[in-house]
């Protein structure tokens, strides 16, 4: 796949318009069959919505290719052949991110070792062992580069073998400062992710999607010590979703770092205790996880979008409220057909009075 330089300016800028993410964004090429055409159409789609838009200007995607390239990074986009497969199969794939490093270690399998950035020494030192033990099998580990378990399983992996980070700010900002140096390794021997635009500094919101490209881009997640509300459960729930292994180290239920590993473990997580019972859960699978842990979420249908001239927005806001629905349910609700419901969802969202929740469930914005 190549792309022309104006396509590809114009897909940047397409995701950087508002209400534009990453469901919208794949439905607007899909519609338009390419992001120029869609670009043109965003306006008069967002009117029929209810509201008005202003699509991203270009000096402001001249500025953040240049900011890009200053920092020594590429874009990745959704349907170059380096873009990793697993990740490409969630619904909510990046569909423009952009890196340092060598692209190519995405190929390779691999696992996320996620958990408590309180760690405890133990914690810390399993971590470690368990980066290099997985990284010198060929795995690539992946993590989010914060203090605790994250940095120790890429300090751990680099020792032997490969670590792929995913940060949750641009690719020039170093988070958390003190892993600076290590941000740089990985930049230089692994390969650093982004999803937000250079000079983004990471804020709590971004951290959750942060989360779910980790989830994504591994057949498997690795939880070593974790509270029950915290980031890293957030990633296990999002690997789960997706279809990959959930495994968790087990700790002292004393301490309240190890509560969230047991409670995973309870509900259907693989226990693990080497790097080699990681291993052979990773080798063996085949996109039927052993372990048993998953987020209950409705059924829904990845309807497709028929082409700009063939239909129209079906009537369908009235069935919309401030609660989650699954689309389906609107569809047979509306009676309408699933093409004009999901054009119908499309003005709403790029009208900014649309949100999208996990399972295919969506929302009118308060």
């Amino acid at each position: 796949m190549s792309l022309t330089q104006e396509e590809a300016f114009a897909r940047i800028r397409l995701l950087r318009s508002p209400n534009v993410g990453p469901v919208t964004f794949r439905q607007l090429l899909q519609r338009f069959g390419n992001a120029v055409a869609a670009l043109e159409a965003l306006p008069e789609m967002a009117a029929r919505g209810g509201r008005r838009m202003t699509v991203a200007h270009p000096d402001a995607i001249r500025e953040e290719i240049a900011a890009v390239r200053a920092g020594g990074a590429r874009y990745l986009f959704h349907d170059d052949p380096a873009y990793p497969a697993l990740l490409c199969e969630t619904p909510s794939a990046p569909p423009i991110v952009t890196y340092r490093g060598d692209v190519t270690l995405l190929a390779q399998p691999a696992v996320a070792i996620v958990g408590a950035r309180n760690a405890s020494a133990a914690a810390l030192k399993l971590a470690r062992q368990f980066g290099e033990g997985l990284a010198d099998a060929g795995k690539l580990v992946v993590s989010g580069l914060a203090r605790g378990i994250d940095g120790a399983a890429h300090e751990g992996a680099l020792a032997t073998g490969a670590t792929a980070a995913v940060i949750a700010g641009g690719i020039d900002v170093v988070y958390p400062p003190q892993h600076a140096d290590l941000q740089e390794r990985i930049a230089n021997e692994g390969v650093l992710i982004a999803e937000q635009p250079p000079g983004i500094e990471p804020q709590a919101r971004h951290f959750p999607s942060r989360n779910r490209i980790i989830a994504g881009l591994a057949a498997g997640t690795l939880v070593i010590e974790a509270a029950p509300k915290s980031g890293s459960l957030i990633t296990a729930r999002l690997a789960g979703e997706a279809g990959r292994e959930v495994m968790a180290i087990p700790g002292n239920p004393l301490d309240g770092r190890a509560r969230g590993c047991n409670q995973l473990i309870r509900e259907g997580a693989i226990l693990v205790q080497t790097p080699e019972d990681v291993i052979e859960l990773i080798e063996d699978f085949t996109g039927q996880p052993r372990s048993t842990f998953r987020e209950e979420r409705p059924e829904f249908a990845d309807f497709e979008l028929a082409e700009a001239s063939d239909d129209s927005p079906a009537e369908i806001e009235s069935l919309l409220s401030a609660a989650p629905v699954p689309v389906d349910d609107i569809v047979r609700a509306s009676g309408e057909s699933p093409a004009a419901v999901q054009l119908a969802l499309l003005e709403l969202e790029l009208a900014g009075r649309l949100a999208r929740h996990a399972g295919g469930r969506v929302s009118l914005n308060t």
